[in-house]
Order: C-alpha cells, then sequence, then structure tokens
C-alpha cells in the first residue's frame, strides 16, 4: 500500500506500519486508526481497498514526508536569516534546545579533533 508516496510494509500491524510515514508518529498513529474507525492490530495486508481510501482520505488532513520537510527546513532557514540564538545553534550544528555540550553532544557535535601537544622539556 501507497501512502503520500511511502510504500509501507504490508505484514506489519496498521499502528506500526503507519509510522514509516515522515511526521506520523506513534501518538498520530493511533489517532488516525481511531478516526478511520480501524483496529489497530490488524495487518496493511488484510485492508480492504474502502478501508485504505478511508485511511488515506484521514491521512491527507495532515501535513506530511516532504510538505513537512519542506516546512521544518524554512523554519530552521528563517531562524538563521534573522539571526536568532537558534539560528546560530543550528548554522554551528550545535544543540539548540539548552542541553549541555561540555561532556555530551557528540553526536550533534561530531567527533572531537585531537590536537598534538608540544613535548615537555624536562631540566
Amino acid at each position: 500500500m501507497r501512502v503520500s508516496g511511502i510504500t509501507i510494509p504490508s505484514d506489519k500491524r496498521l499502528v506500526v506500519s503507519l509510522q514509516y510515514i515522515y511526521g506520523v508518529g506513534s501518538a498520530r498513529a493511533k489517532v488516525v486508526c481511531k478516526k478511520a474507525k480501524m483496529d489497530e492490530s490488524v495487518r496493511i495486508k488484510d485492508l480492504t481497498p474502502e478501508q485504505e481510501e478511508v485511511l488515506r482520505a484521514v491521512l491527507t488532513k495532515y501535513v506530511l514526508e516532504s510538505d513537512l520537510r519542506r516546512k521544518v527546513s524554512q523554519s530552521v532557514r528563517q531562524l538563521q536569516e534573522i539571526g536568532s540564538y537558534r539560528g546560530y545553534r543550528h548554522r554551528r550544528k550545535l544543540p539548540v534546545r539548552g542541553q549541555h555540550t561540555k561532556t555530551n553532544a557528540r553526536t550533534k557535535r561530531g567527533k572531537k579533533t585531537v590536537i598534538a601537544n608540544k613535548k615537555k622539556v624536562t631540566k
């Protein structure tokens, strides 16, 4: 089954396979199942074509995939252009939401580069 240009796995449960779509997490997947009046434990391969259409209709009400990615990147670009603190942090590839960086944030900052030390002169 294809939704928003993404082929979602057919052998997984509905609530799990919906999470393969960018912008649909566990909470939104449960809400979509509830709005579509479908059981969360049903497999995608067991859905009828009518149920698939209902599911697509419910998902079109949300901003998903490329539209959401574009919206997020525009928001970050706007923060950088206006010169805000958050934009500065994004530009420098540092944590944006106030996390400490002295010992953690390895994944955000990347690997530390070590500068070779000068030899100590002993007397």
